[in-house]
């Protein structure tokens, strides 16, 4: 009987319980007791739900998923690798205040202290809270929660399959002064003779649990891997056989590159994502012996719309004929990168529902092709299949798919500019029009976003409040925003966003060929999620999204402000994205619809535009052999949306947790005057970059960090700077935090946007 089970769940809940219960725990509103029982239910209810949708035979429910913060981190402080400045005693366990103190830098207990480095899970939206790694690291098992929660399940009368990071991601995944190439440095590789005895004990009590499977994930075989890090997989593998049955998890792109390594893994079974990479599944199949499980991805863990179930089955027949009971049927990859259940959504147009499948409906899609493929004569099975084809044909012939407007300025792309006037020409202008000091400084965007706030805009979308009353109550917002940057003496200003619920969602709204969801959260890190809106048509641009509040804002000060919009990248990866075109396609309608916009804000008067890309590395293929096709279009598109602008309008641009060293050349080629990025928490490690690389424009290394309440200092503050300043020239130096402050509170703003331009005036006084 064929199996079928998942990578992974969603851990927030549907209404996002999780998120409510941290962000309570942490204001000292509930204790630690409270928070630990949501988590239990949460933990019970996500385990029943995919239990509920268990095909033949047994069902194996993923324990280890769940994360208080992050799954990194949750295994970082599992292994006891726990940074010295957090003060953890070798002989004591590890607290859950300690694991918070080091994602977000502060917990109800505990000594404030700079937070670990938050960075992309891979090519997603995920963020995930970077190992620090030190030489002759010490590790242990220093928390039981993985145990408590088997024993969890166990007691619900559930299959059980702990989930784990493998010990080779992990430590790829890890930093540390030591190791400075980062990921690729093999220096790492010399922990393993200390790392590996923890993992097999971890395994050794697992076993003792009676668990039988273990899922250990090894997400860096669809990267390109030095021959030291591929050497090392068999050694691991060799040290962690006997236990209990391994099931080796790979996902997020093909793994073919490395079938040498595959080949006689000492491993019981292999997953494999077959949405992202359908074509290696016989050449991987070909590599496995006649006693290790196949773990087919065949339904897509990272989107939303339906499965094909006949184009499924198809791929799946000869894969069954060869593998029998050894074939596993999965998601291709943890859903925690969808929304939990399809029919929570009730305000949803009901033909645009037709299409979509969220976790709890793509396990039912893995319930369907099992009973298939096992020759069921269920009729409700037989009707699924059935009604799911339907939808698909209605769908791929749906009149509201497509726009003929937007098909013809498609075609026209190529007639459209793509240069501007050189850099050095248009920043004299641009210096002369904006006057600004040295270290000019400026914020990301947006502002603390108020309960207040919030409700306002609840009750406008709920027709409470009139269109007069909220466009009055926002333009108060905004003065208020524009005054206190004056008070604080900020530089260049911006106008809040008060109008915006989320930098994607927002002008989704505005755009035709957008749908939304009521209850489509998905975690973006720690207690953060954000609900992608979907891209289901062609994108166009009816009106002007952001004209009349940046035109207002700019009215009531002599100060440059700045206009914010969201790039065509970032509002591709952000989104759920249609899949019966290539993305660069969709792309360049984003980028078409934001050029008009930009033109827009330009014939307002409006001086200083700001394009963020914050998603730009986040979609860099993870082959290097596929990078410049993506960076190709990538740049085009910010440029289709950039170029065309007056030599004395100022292009920026902002990017965050990423690692893109790698890829400085095509952020140079993206040409935007001014580039602010995230550096604070990497201690302006990003900046190695430009050591090697003379980037040509204008930049602002974020100086403090805003995802953690931990107030900046003036002195370190100056300090990042003139790290900055030892690589790149002082006039060509902006401050500015890391990223938006839509997640802060009023008074923790004020007193570190102070002590942000307490820094710029010391820096100008210094020079």
């Amino acid at each position: 009987m064929t199996e079928i089970h998942s990578l992974g769940f969603p851990r927030m809940g549907q209404q996002r319980e999780l998120k409510f219960a941290l962000e309570s725990y942490w204001a000292g509103k509930t204790d630690q007791a409270e928070l630990l029982e949501t988590g239990r239910q949460l933990r019970e209810r996500h385990w029943g739900l995919q239990a509920g949708t268990a095909g033949p035979g047994k069902t194996l429910v993923p324990v280890g998923d769940f994360a208080w913060y992050d799954h990194i981190l949750e295994w970082t402080t599992t292994l006891g690798a726990v940074p010295a400045r957090f003060g953890q005693s070798a002989a004591e366990p590890v607290t859950l205040d300690t694991l918070f103190r080091m994602g977000r830098g502060r917990a109800p207990s505990g000594t404030p202290v700079a937070a670990c480095e938050m960075t992309k899970w891979f090519d997603t939206n995920y963020h995930y809270i970077v190992p620090e790694l030190t030489p002759g690291q010490e590790f242990r098992i220093a928390r039981d929660d993985l145990f408590e929660q088997i024993e969890e399940a166990l007691a619900l009368g559930h299959a059980v399959k702990p989930v784990i990071p493998g010990p080779l991601t992990w430590l790829w995944l890890g930093k540390g002064d030591a190791y400075s190439a980062g990921p690729h440095d093999a220096g790492k590789l010399e922990l393993l003779d200390r790392l590996l005895p923890v993992y097999a004990r971890v395994l050794e009590r697992v076993a003792q649990l009676g668990v039988e499977w273990v899922q250990i994930d090894e997400p860096i075989l669809a990267l390109d891997l030095p021959a030291a890090w591929q050497e090392a997989f068999p050694h691991v593998y060799q040290a962690l056989a006997g236990q209990v049955k391994i099931l080796l998890a790979t996902y997020f792109g093909g793994i073919t590159h490395h079938l040498d390594v595959l080949a006689n893994l000492p491993v019981q079974g292999v997953h494999v994502d077959l949405v992202r990479a359908p074509e290696q599944a016989g050449t991987v199949a070909a590599v496995l012996d006649g006693t290790q499980v196949f773990s087919a991805g065949v339904i897509d863990g990272r989107n939303i719309w339906r499965t094909d179930l006949d184009k499924a089955l198809e791929a799946l027949q000869p894969l069954h004929n060869q593998f029998k009971e050894r074939l596993w049927l999965a998601p291709s990859c943890s859903l925690l990168h969808v929304p939990i259940d399809l029919d929570a959504e009730h305000q949803l147009d009901s033909e645009l529902k037709s299409w979509m499948s969220f976790a709890v409906q793509k396990l039912d899609e893995l319930h369907c092709l099992a009973e298939l493929l096992n020759n069921s004569t269920d009729e409700s099975v037989n009707r699924k299949v059935r009604e799911q084809g339907e939808a698909l044909q209605r769908r791929r012939q749906s009149s509201r798919i497509h726009h003929p407007e937007v098909k013809s300025r498609l075609g026209n792309l190529r007639s459209l500019p793509r240069e501007r006037t050189p850099f050095a020409e248009r920043i004299a202008r641009q210096r002369k029009a904006l006057d600004l000091p040295d270290y000019p400084t400026t914020t990301i965007g947006s502002f603390p976003q108020t309960p207040e706030i919030r409700r306002l805009r609840r009750d406008w979308r709920k027709g409470v409040v009139s269109d007069a009353a909220y466009e009055k109550q926002v333009r108060a917002e905004i003065e208020s925003v524009l005054r206190f940057q004056e008070e604080v003496g900020l530089d260049v200003l911006v106008h809040g966003e008060p109008e915006r619920n989320d930098m994607v969602e927002y002008f989704g709204e505005l755009l035709g060929g957008f749908a939304f969801t009521e209850q489509g959260w998905v975690q973006s890190y720690g207690s953060r999620c954000v609900k992608p809106p979907v891209i289901y048509g062609d994108v166009l641009r009816p009106a002007p999204m952001t004209v009349g509040w940046s035109s207002y804002a700019q009215s009531l000060t002599d100060k440059p402000l700045k206009g914010m919009l969201t790039g065509p990248v970032t509002l591709l990866q952000w989104s759920f994205v249609r899949d019966d075109q290539p993305r660069e396609d969709t792309c360049r309608q984003l980028a078409l619809a934001l050029r008009d916009e930009v033109s827009d804000l330009q014939e307002a008067g409006i001086r200083i535009i700001q394009i963020d890309e914050p998603a730009f590395r986040e979609g860099l293929p993870l082959r290097r052999s596929d990078w410049q096709q993506y960076l190709d279009w990538a740049v085009d598109c910010f440029r289709i949306a950039s170029s065309h602008v007056a030599d004395e309008t100022q292009v920026h641009t902002h990017m965050c947790y990423s690692e893109f060293n790698d890829i400085i050349e095509a952020i140079a080629a993206m040409d935007a005057d001014v580039i602010t990025i995230e550096t604070s928490r990497s201690r302006m490690e990003l900046l190695e970059a430009f050591e090697d690389f003379s980037y040509p424009n204008d930049i602002g290394p974020g100086v403090y960090d805003i995802h953690s309440p931990n107030q900046p200092d003036v002195k370190e503050m100056v300090e990042l700077i003139q790290r900055a300043a030892a690589r790149l020239p002082k006039e060509r130096l902006w401050v500015n935090p890391d990223c938006g402050l839509k997640t802060r509170a009023w008074a923790e703003t004020r007193g570190a946007l102070e002590a942000m331009v307490a820094a710029a005036r010391s820096l100008r006084q210094m020079a």
